[in-house]
């Protein structure tokens, strides 16, 4: 009887290859699963599995984590206003815990002796799937065909040829990850410093080009409007998705260390997280007090990086969410965004939680909570300690 191998599927090229390669080569039962975190539509799902039987898999499921994913990741990220090098909003690397955590949980539904994955030996992914495999299911091998072989791209299409499959090099020229949360282009010229991605490489091609300007509405951190309509949180970002994305907003391409330690570029469009995050960090630097901001911009800094590097279920994780989630008791109002092609502006924000209040005074202007008096004593307290360093130490100026 042969032995089951539960496979990460995708349908692209490095999955592809593994069907074959695990079912005729290593003489395995294979079972291929995709777990879909908001990247595919059902007529895309439908073409997969349609792919993976073709390829002679036993069986294939579905595994829906979008709902999930937001719920234990990214909602995290936002609170945290999460951007990696100040630029990615972690796009993959978020999607990529959620898929392992639910491949890892099919894995025991089933039974299975082994899990696989495409993963090549150069890239971040091989660490995040293999460190929570090795957590959730321990006992269970891995098996990493791509990275074991050294396979190039044009081997593995050699390879699917010489199986009766035909793979287009052209369709092979750019890998690309679509999720909830953005997606991600990789190509040749991300494998150097000094090239960009070509007009025809981004997925969304711009289409919009007249201004728009949009109110997004948050409660408690969590976007749940947009032009005064309600909708539940995925819905939300999958709606703004649609209307910011047409306009080539959120285009860029990410610098970053990889878990194994070398420089990596990947492009991506995330037009919806670009938007909220800095909508939402916005309404929060009006309705939160400067240490909240302070120790928030700390914490989700390690977060995110935490995050990136697959260290999802590390427990401290747990307690930095809960930090973040109790900052957003007040993070609630409209923020006022305009869509331009190929940027955004944050207009404003209104909240019955904006600590701008003129009741206590105007910025520059005048106040109403404290004379010149006041300030003057606090002045001279609150520089009192550094006063006396100076003259213990003999500095005159």
């Amino acid at each position: 009887m042969k032995k089951k191998v539960v496979l990460a599927f995708s349908g692209g090229l490095d999955t592809s290859f593994c069907c074959i390669y695990l079912a005729q080569d290593r003489g395995l039962e294979v079972h291929s699963v995709i777990v879909n975190t908001g990247g595919f539509s059902d007529e895309e799902l439908e073409e997969i599995e349609k792919r993976a039987y073709a390829l002679g898999v036993v069986s294939h499921a579905v595994v829906d984590e979008t709902t999930n994913y937001y719920d234990s990741c990214i909602k995290y990220l936002v609170f945290g206003n999460v951007l990696k090098n100040a630029t990615y909003p972690l796009s993959v690397s978020a999607e990529r815990v959620s898929q392992a955590t639910a491949i890892a949980n099919y894995v025991k539904k089933i039974g299975a002796d082994y899990v696989a994955h495409g993963s090549t030996g150069a890239g971040n992914d091989q660490v995040r799937f293999d460190m929570i495999f090795n957590i959730i299911i321990p006992n269970v091998e891995i098996i990493t065909p791509i990275r074991d072989l050294k396979l190039s791209r044009e081997a593995e299409i050699e390879y699917l040829s010489n199986h009766g499959v035909h793979y287009s090099a052209e369709k092979a020229r750019y890998s690309i990850n679509k999720g909830l949360w953005g997606t991600s282009v990789g190509g040749k010229e991300t494998l150097t410093s000094n090239e960009t991605l070509p007009e025809e490489a981004w997925p969304t091609q711009v289409s919009v080009t007249e201004p728009r300007k949009l109110t997004l509405t948050f409660a408690k951190g969590e976007l749940v409007g947009i032009d005064g309509e309600t909708f539940e949180s995925v819905r939300a970002i999958q709606k703004l998705q649609a209307i910011a994305q047409p306009y080539g907003i959120g285009r860029d391409i990410h610098v970053g260390d990889t878990i194994i330690g070398i420089k990596g570029r990947v492009g991506f469009e995330a037009a919806a997280p670009m938007v909220i995050i800095k909508a939402h960090h916005t309404l929060e630097k009006h309705t939160l007090t400067k240490w909240q901001l302070s120790w928030k911009e700390q914490l989700s800094s390690f977060y995110g990086n935490w995050l990136h590097e697959g260290q999802f279920h590390d427990p401290i994780m747990r307690n930095i969410e809960a930090f973040l989630a109790d900052t957003q008791k007040t993070v609630s109002g409209d923020v006022f965004v305009e869509l331009l092609p190929y940027r955004f502006n944050i207009i404003g924000i209104e909240s019955e939680h904006d600590l701008m209040s003129n009741k206590f005074g105007s910025y520059g202007e005048m106040n109403n909570a404290w004379s010149g008096e006041d300030v003057k004593g606090f002045s001279k307290i609150f520089g009192n300690q550094v006063m006396i360093w100076h003259k213990v130490n003999n500095h005159e100026d």
